[in-house]
């Protein structure tokens, strides 16, 4: 039995403008790769994947590489999703 947690995903720029919003709640796995992660959310929000080779995630303020890096959540946790950043 895989215990699910309520975490808060924020979008951020371009994440934000494909997926309508600046945040919200999910029910994802309690532990779950970073790869699981990001698709839970492109589930949910279908026009991110465009982005998925772009953007950066954190967790509790932490970069996190997408891959099989695993992640233990906690009810409440912050997701972060941060397309490149750019500047002049």
């Amino acid at each position: 039995m895989n215990l699910r947690e309520e975490v808060t995903v924020l979008y951020f720029a371009k994440s934000a403008e494909l997926s309508g919003i600046h945040s919200e709640v999910l029910s994802v796995p309690q532990q779950l790769t970073s790869l699981q992660l990001w698709q839970e959310i492109v589930k949910r929000h279908p026009r991110l994947g465009t982005i998925r080779d772009h953007i950066i995630l954190a967790v509790r303020q932490e970069y996190i590489v997408l891959g099989d890096q695993l992640l233990f959540l906690e009810p409440g946790d912050e997701i972060a999703v941060i397309p490149p950043i750019s500047g002049g």
